[in-house]
């Protein structure tokens, strides 16, 4: 262990949460060790602003519990306290010891698959045994309030120091015991761009299909992590190098050629872009418009095949290529219902926007989903270089801004609708039979 004093390193209190300071004092004032730990500390280091502020202590629990009447214990696979404090949420997790020490009957202590993922571990152990459960070393190291020291006990500042992120412990064992930290893995090198140690990166691709055995409800939550967290662009590289983007979206892997260079490919490295930099402006991000965007092309190729070996109108095959292509990603990602009927409005609409007589245009600027259609229309236009494509989006992108009096002259000029009539057949008037002596 090293414990680096206060004039040695740069962490101040005035920049941890006061609710935080609260749960640290009560803690060490009634007897317990209690620490400030992982990402919040680390990003203190590196002069950042920590997301959250997690702490860990020898109390267990239940003891936490007791302390606090805003408590509420979480987790079955990991035992949790969440001090809550409005939307503020601190969580206390009891110093983790070695899972081996459990005995073979208390399953409810300790269980492992086959494969060696962990299901269940509330062992509990001391701070030395809790800094080798973690699982990076630029995520072990412990701030305390008592004497207001950094303690570090597996070289987590040197590797913060050099921009080195590294798997403690064995990194095979310890992936396959949760192999979600391939995910975070990459996830803290784009973020903080920095690099995997050779030891930490060379299992990757081969236990990259270990994550198949992942809840899909949890690959889903981590998609998020990855993808909207302000460095999805990098982040997607660093995926796609690992081979780790395949387990997470078969159905875009599926179709990545030598070059990178079709209109997937570039539309997904497009909205990555910009969702980058709308997060970093503190603009809001919607993540039914990055699926709707980036499921785009299999669907279209889907509802193509759907359309030529079914014979079937072309607007039925696409709603049929919708359920296929939703239902395959949500094997793998399980995207909740309320972001799946927002990605189906979004690509709908892709079908209605070439249709602007009449009342129609007005509608569709009515429809809560329109401006991420036109949005997908405009990335659509500029990855195909679609000259008819290009110039719907500029029409839309001035009616939008228009006058009442240019919206009617952009309307009145319009010509012919130049959508194909492919997708529903009129069907003809039936007349009413003529009155004798009409």
């Amino acid at each position: 262990m090293t414990v680096i004093p206060r004039d040695q390193h740069s962490i101040s209190r005035k920049d941890i949460s006061e609710n935080a300071l609260k749960v640290l004092y009560r803690l060490n004032k009634s007897g317990y060790e209690a620490y400030l730990v992982g990402g919040g500390v680390r990003d203190l280091l590196l002069g950042k602003k920590p997301k959250d502020f997690d702490i860990t202590t020898n109390a267990t629990p239940e003891q936490v519990r007791k302390l606090f009447r805003n408590c509420r214990l979480v987790g079955r696979r990991f035992r949790l306290a969440h001090v809550m404090f409005g939307p503020e949420v601190i969580e206390v997790a009891t110093f983790r010891g070695h899972h081996e020490q459990s005995p073979e009957s208390d399953k409810n202590s300790s269980q492992q698959a086959q494969s060696g993922m962990l299901l269940r571990d509330n062992i509990f152990g001391s701070i030395e045994e809790d800094a080798q459960r973690r699982d990076f070393t630029i995520n072990s190291l412990y701030y305390g309030v008592a004497d207001f020291t950094l303690r570090d006990y597996v070289g987590g500042l040197r590797d913060l120091q050099q921009g080195v992120i590294r798997l403690i412990g064995d990194p095979e064992t310890r992936y396959r015991e949760d192999p979600v930290r391939m995910l975070r893995a990459i996830r803290f090198a784009a973020k903080l761009d920095m690099t995997l140690s050779d030891e930490t990166a060379e299992p990757i691709p081969r236990l990259a299909p270990l994550l198949h055995e992942i809840p899909p409800a949890r690959l889903f939550e981590e998609s998020l992590k990855l993808l909207q967290s302000g460095f999805g662009y990098s982040t997607y590289l660093k995926l796609c190098e690992y081979q780790l983007f395949q387990p997470l979206f078969p159905l875009i892997a599926r179709h990545f050629t030598p070059n990178h260079d079709t209109p997937m490919e570039r539309i997904l490295v497009q909205v990555l872009k910009n969702t980058d930099y709308r997060l970093q402006n503190d603009m809001r991000v919607n993540p039914a418009f990055l699926f709707a965007v980036m499921l785009w092309y299999p669907l279209l190729e889907h509802a193509q095949k759907l359309a030529q070996e079914s014979g079937l109108a072309y607007y039925d095959a696409f709603a049929l290529a919708m359920n296929d292509v939703l239902d395959e990603e949500c094997r793998s990602l399980a995207i909740p219902k309320r972001i799946t009927t927002l990605v189906r409005d979004i690509w709908q609409l892709q079908l209605r926007l070439s249709r602007r007589q009449g009342k129609r245009a007005h509608k569709l600027m009515e429809h809560p989903k329109f401006r991420a259609a036109y949005d997908l229309l405009v990335l659509r236009a500029e990855v195909e270089n679609n000259p008819e494509m290009l110039r719907l989006a500029a029409w839309w992108g001035e009616f939008q801004d228009a006058t009442p009096a240019s919206q009617k002259t952009m309307l009145n000029t319009l010509g012919d609708d130049p959508a194909p009539r492919r997708a529903r057949q009129r069907r003809p008037r039936r007349r009413a039979p003529r009155k004798e002596g009409a």
